[in-house]
């Protein structure tokens, strides 16, 4: 059941993504090697509170931080700890505010330090394939559309989209309907329509697709150790063309 936005929600989901994008900003520019990943979560709560917001994912199903902090090939729900980042990692951030009744969230991998040509690339592949996702999410077109079209440029590239976890709509919860994989699925004909907003968020292995879930229940990794990036943001649908909201 996809619950449409009015202007008046899209607003308010606005609202929540530019603090959302703030503090992704925030943690992008505080990375260098040597820091604790606890570090990060300090600050994504801090900020929250400091704008009169509330992190969206601290105590989500048992979740127990503000923000998941994913280094190399951890693909996503990475928990902050006391690791230290080292010069050549590639750590994943994942933020979600609720903010005077709505929510958004976004993602965004950034280098520590110097990292090598093959970990740049995946960066820089994933991240132009949420570009490539969010052109193909305007009214009358169909999620699927969206799905094949990054599933496309990630193959192309000699990279894998994951499969067991995949973008969804947002604004009301944290996540809504519709469901939006990174890859095409025969049955999935959902239109897009105005007044969707949903958040896109191709995650890409630099081998294969195949994931496990740590002891911990909640991180996501790479069977095969290979590294993954992950880029997200929250989109709103309207008949002008697709708003980024975060």
């Amino acid at each position: 059941m996809v619950n449409l936005k009015s202007k008046i929600d899209i607003e308010g989901i606005k609202q929540a993504g530019e603090i959302v994008n703030k503090v992704l900003n925030v943690l992008s520019a505080m990375t260098k090697p040597g820091m604790k990943t606890i570090e990060y979560d300090t600050v994504a709560e801090n900020e929250a509170v400091s704008l009169n917001a509330i992190p969206a994912f601290k105590g989500y199903n048992g979740f127990p931080y503000s923000v998941c902090v994913s280094v190399n090939e951890e693909v996503v729900h990475g928990f902050p700890s006391q690791r230290r980042l080292r010069e050549g990692d590639i750590v994943s951030l994942d933020y979600g505010i609720y903010y005077k009744g709505y929510y958004a969230d976004a993602a965004v991998t950034v280098p520590v330090g110097e990292v090598n040509n093959s970990a740049l690339k995946l960066i820089n592949v994933t991240k132009e394939a949420l570009r490539i996702g969010i052109s193909k999410a305007i009214c009358g077109n169909k999620i699927n559309d969206i799905s094949s079209a990054v599933e496309k440029f990630v193959l192309e590239n000699k990279y894998s989209v994951v499969r067991d976890f995949v973008g969804h709509g947002v604004g009301f919860k944290l996540h809504e309907d519709p469901q939006v994989p990174n890859y095409y699925i025969e049955k999935n004909e959902v239109l897009i329509e105005n007044g969707m907003v949903i958040a896109i968020e191709p995650m890409v292995n630099e081998f294969s697709y195949k994931v496990k879930i740590k002891e911990n229940r909640w991180t996501v990794i790479t069977r095969d150790k290979g590294l993954s990036a992950h880029f997200e943001h929250t989109v709103a649908i309207t008949n002008e063309g697709p708003q980024i909201l975060t």
